[in-house]
């Protein structure tokens, strides 16, 4: 009976092993997708930032950007977005202690912050588009709505993922997986600021000072 019950615990724990082994190698290759995606998203830019460099006095004789850029709204969704680089990283200290009502407390101002950065930006375009400042307006143009759009769509892609890791949380709680992509959210997020620290300025300023 002795030896039963031992082999049934040994049974178990090896049991263990190979789960915590299989996690282990799942959340690897998990997180070497993510930052091949991350690496190709840099591509990404890049080929957008290049575009904007390469157009950047293409102006067709049309609206020139000091013409109608509001530098200090921008300058508001950008200290949104930074501030929910710092909120996000409140969050990811309760994920390290194991905090989910603090993790869920910061990433819901995280995802406030966020919502109000792609509002602004809509509204942005928005008072663009009435004043005749469209992409197919010039080559200058063209390149500005493609790079800015295409960071407000990861952004926007950001928060959907926000919503996702609420549901999971509820769900799951604070799993491996769970853990994980949270992780990964954490590094997608400050990769969005780096890059619009970036447009805000290579884009904005220069285009309104140069």
């Amino acid at each position: 009976m002795t030896a039963s019950i031992q082999n049934m615990a040994h049974d178990d724990h090896l049991h263990d092993d190979h789960h915590h082994e299989h996690l282990k190698e799942q959340a690897e290759r998990d997180n070497f997708g993510f930052w091949l995606y991350i690496l190709s998203d840099c591509m990404i830019f890049a080929t957008l930032f290049a575009c904007y460099g390469v157009m950047s006095g293409n102006f067709a004789q049309q609206t020139e950007p000091h013409e109608v850029f509001e530098v200090p709204f921008v300058l508001i969704e950008t200290i949104l977005l930074l501030v929910s680089s710092f909120t996000f990283g409140m969050a990811m200290l309760g994920l390290n202690k194991g905090n989910l009502k603090q993790i869920k407390l910061w990433m819901s101002i995280t995802f406030v912050l966020g919502v109000s950065f792609v509002t602004m930006e809509l509204y942005e375009f928005n008072n663009l588009a009435h004043e005749g400042v469209t992409p197919q307006l010039s080559g200058y143009w063209s390149a500005f709505f493609t790079l800015v759009a295409t960071h407000g769509l990861h952004v926007t892609a950001g928060l959907i993922w926000m919503i996702v890791m609420f549901v999971s949380f509820s769900k799951r709680g604070l799993d491996h997986e769970n853990v994980n992509r949270m992780n990964q959210l954490s590094v997608f997020w400050h990769f969005l600021d780096i890059i619009w620290i970036c447009v805000f300025t290579f884009v904005y300023l220069l285009g309104q000072y140069s």
